[in-house]
């Protein structure tokens, strides 16, 4: 009797329910993206000596992995696809975790399997060509690094070099939705007129909020490849692209999210980018000049710094003339609006609106305003990163842990950049208040250096307020994440 009074119907739902898994066999049938060509002879003849490990070192080679005074140092040597191999070799377990971790996640914000599916779905659909935007021996280092990362739970999800090739582009593509946690980063620069020793200091406090583990886990990586500057990049395991990082040469630079213009599913992904520009460019002028030639796939906002202390602001949108902003008076800074062609784009009026970016950048001007001739240092930089204080013309009650304050004690990493000294101070979490941690360039891209037999790290102290509950009290203030940008 059902079959005879609703057989249309149920013909109907037969047929979407067979549709459904057709469709998504179809998509993944017509979106996969293979490693470049020649890459499956280079794997499997590229066998590779066990990982050791003594003393808290494991090595691979030239590579070398161990964490000190809680943040890992991964230093990757060689051609792309041992760079790759050996990156996926030292921290496969971590990679792991933090993947994890993301899918996790990713279930709770959508706990409907098929509606995830329809997700991924439109993803590969959207970004089928992402790889054309990145350049080949980048695609030679995942294809490598995703060789050397199998098996793996995770590869019916995805194929793994297909799934890490949308790992390094995550940062473009989610700024893609317009409700994207990616906007609360505070940046800025002191010159040397500005500074105790001459030197040219640039802060940066990460707000990524994707989890914990990102910000626990986090990895500082030294890299050399043939014919390129040296460079480090603060990141997590498994990325070796460049969201903060600093060259040999003593150029630095970050990048910020931002809002304008429409997104593009063509170009360099953004990590790619800013690693070109520290594997290229020896002072700021050539870093903008390899900026000006990229084309991008969404809007951001890039602070470089170099050894003399010229630093600006660059503000970059899909299709759009690039936009450079000078500091005053040896002082720079910049969250995350645009001030430069692009701050008349309704997107970017949102973010004004919407977002802690006007609170925090008319604090980030109260405290620079207060730094005097030969009054920077490090230990300031540092100091100015944990500002727990809203800004004056903010209204209402600021307490720890408010999205306006420029540490609402959720950043995924801090650094301060010495680009005169070359050394880096790298934050150990959680968040910016523990420790920051001394990384030397020049020391480990020194010739013949060993890491075994280096000194303790310096460190500088850790917010006192780890110490006394306010921390606590403050991260429960702070609460989770906020993705519609409310606050931020």
């Amino acid at each position: 009797m059902l079959w005879r009074r609703h057989k249309k119907k149920l013909i109907a739902l037969g047929v979407l329910l067979l549709a459904a898994p057709v469709g998504h066999w179809v998509v993944k049938a017509a979106t996969g993206i293979a490693p470049p060509a020649g890459m499956a002879s280079v794997l499997t003849t590229t066998a590779a000596e066990a990982v050791r490990e003594e003393n808290g070192i494991r090595r691979a080679g030239k590579a070398y992995a161990r964490v000190r005074a809680g943040v890992r140092e991964v230093y990757l040597e060689g051609d792309a696809e041992s760079i790759g191999r050996d990156h996926a070799r030292l921290l496969r377990d971590r990679m792991m975790n933090n993947e994890l971790t993301l899918w996790d996640d990713f279930e709770r914000a959508v706990p409907f399997a098929p509606a995830r599916a329809l997700l991924m779905d439109l993803g590969r659909i959207q970004y089928r060509h992402v790889d054309r935007g990145v350049p080949e021996a980048r695609l030679r280092e995942l294809a490598a690094e995703a060789a050397a990362f199998e098996p793996e739970p995770l590869s019916g999800t995805m194929p793994t070099y297909h799934r890490l090739l949308f790992l390094h582009a995550l940062y473009d593509i989610a700024l893609s939705f317009e409700h994207s946690p990616l906007i609360g980063c505070s940046s800025f620069a002191l010159g040397p007129s500005r500074t105790e020793n001459g030197h040219a200091l640039m802060a940066r406090a990460f707000d990524f909020e994707a989890g914990d583990v990102f910000d626990r886990d986090k990895s500082v990586y030294f890299v050399r490849g043939p014919g390129t500057i040296p460079f480090a990049s603060v990141a997590w395991p498994g990325l070796i692209g460049v969201m903060s990082g600093m060259n040999l040469e003593g150029v630095s630079i970050v990048v910020h999210g931002g809002r304008a213009r429409e997104p593009r599913t063509s170009g360099i992904p953004v990590v790619f980018s800013l690693r070109e520009v520290l594997e290229r460019a020896h002072d700021t002028d050539e870093a903008v000049a390899i900026l000006r030639e990229q084309s991008v796939m969404v809007s951001h906002i890039v602070m470089v710094t170099d050894a003399r202390g010229h630093a600006v602001v660059v503000e970059r949108a899909p299709g759009e003339p690039v936009s450079v902003r000078e500091g005053s008076e040896d002082r720079l800074a910049l969250t995350n609006h645009f001030e430069g062609a692009l701050k008349d784009d309704p997107r970017d009026h949102q973010v004004r609106a919407g977002t802690s970016t006007l609170a925090r950048r008319s604090r980030l001007d109260e405290m620079l305003a207060e730094v005097g001739p030969s009054a920077g240092s490090v230990p300031r930089m540092v100091s100015m990163l944990r500002d727990h204080r809203c800004a004056a013309n903010v209204p209402g009650a600021c307490e720890l842990g408010d999205r306006r304050t420029i540490d609402a004690l959720i950043a995924t990493h801090g650094i301060v950049a010495d680009a005169t000294d070359r050394v880096l101070w790298v934050s150990e979490g959680p968040h910016l208040s523990g420790r920051f941690v001394r990384f030397d360039l020049r020391t480990i891209f020194g010739e013949g250096h060993d890491p075994a037999r280096d000194p303790e790290p310096e460190t500088l102290p850790a917010d006192p307020i780890l110490q006394d509950g306010r921390y606590e009290a403050g991260r429960a203030h702070a609460g989770g994440w906020h993705v519609k940008g409310e606050g931020r």
